[in-house]
């Protein structure tokens, strides 16, 4: 079987530059590696909400997030031979209160303030290594056919874009009927595929849905929608949890935009914007952020 899930995570450190880092219990799917605090974001939960919560839980300690600090995905073979893909949020986090302790009776069993010549000599979690300058991570490959499945509760995550042209111009796809915000403007992206990390899904996305070939030029933040009783695209309820990384693209050879025949139907057409033409647009929230976003760069 295949199984998502996202986890917010965070990288602290301490005046003399060490990180706290957490041992997994055997009540993880992965015991005696040591990993950063965090775990998994509950459904309707914010990221932001969930490393704080997640920090607490493992280490006592309270935090706050300075910095989001990278987005990735990774997928490993679980002991029983399941195939877990992880979207994970890693922030950069500082100590605000609290004293540390371990987990009790949790998927983390001790938490250790860690110098930087010891980290190599740990066993780590990949995702963990990576983040803490070693190897990248190289997931397991899927040998499991695809599920065919109609759950009523999801937990969605998507990669999206802010993306402009040399001339400044905005990319915006409008949503087709039968789909939730139809006729509504909304940016180019959608969800990843299981396998899938965040910047690959957004290059995808962008070719089905508008037909441009961008490059991802920074990071601009997380955010998330969350509807106890959507509608999906067949008029079925469903609890739907949708979490967003949203990038920054240029796309430095801009062309007429067309949506593909693998966009899959929720996308009914994309257009480049310029500068006053987004007024009067029914837009998303989240499109709505980044054309004041880019307004607000095209004055200063």
């Amino acid at each position: 079987m295949k199984i998502r899930r996202v986890g917010a995570y965070g990288i602290c450190r301490d005046d003399s530059g060490r990180v706290l880092l957490a041992r997994n219990s055997h009540l993880s799917n992965f015991p005696g590696l040591w990993t950063l605090p965090g775990g998994g974001v509950e459904q309707g939960e914010h990221p932001d909400a969930a490393v704080v919560r997640e920090f607490g839980e493992e280490t006592g300690l309270s935090v706050r997030i300075d910095a989001l600090h990278a987005v990735t995905a990774d997928v490993f073979r679980l002991p029983g031979g399941d195939l877990e893909h992880t979207d994970r949020i890693v922030y950069d986090v500082s100590v605000t209160g609290g004293s540390l302790r371990a987990e009790a009776l949790g998927t983390t069993e001790s938490v250790e303030w860690v110098n930087s010549d010891q980290i190599a000599s740990l066993p780590m979690m990949p995702f963990t290594a990576a983040m803490l300058g070693g190897p990248p991570v190289v997931s397991d490959k899927s040998d499991l056919p695809e599920e065919l499945a109609r759950p009523s509760r999801v937990q969605r995550f998507g990669a999206y874009g802010v993306v402009t042209d040399p001339n400044g111009r905005i990319l915006l796809t409008r949503i087709a009927e039968g789909y939730p915000g139809a006729g509504r403007w909304h940016l180019p992206g959608g969800g990843t595929d299981h396998g899938e990390t965040p910047e690959v899904a957004l290059a995808r996305e962008l070719t089905e849905e508008t037909a441009q070939h961008g490059r991802v030029t920074g990071l601009l933040g997380v955010s998330h929608r969350y509807d106890s009783a959507a509608l999906g695209p067949e008029g079925v309820p469903i609890d739907w949890h949708v979490i967003r990384v949203l990038f920054r693209v240029r796309v430095d050879v801009p062309t007429e935009p067309s949506v593909t025949e693998e966009a899959g139907g929720s996308t009914a057409e994309a257009r480049w914007f310029a500068a006053g033409e987004t007024r009067g647009l029914s837009l998303t929230e989240v499109a709505a952020d980044a054309v004041a976003r880019v307004g607000a760069e095209r004055t200063s």
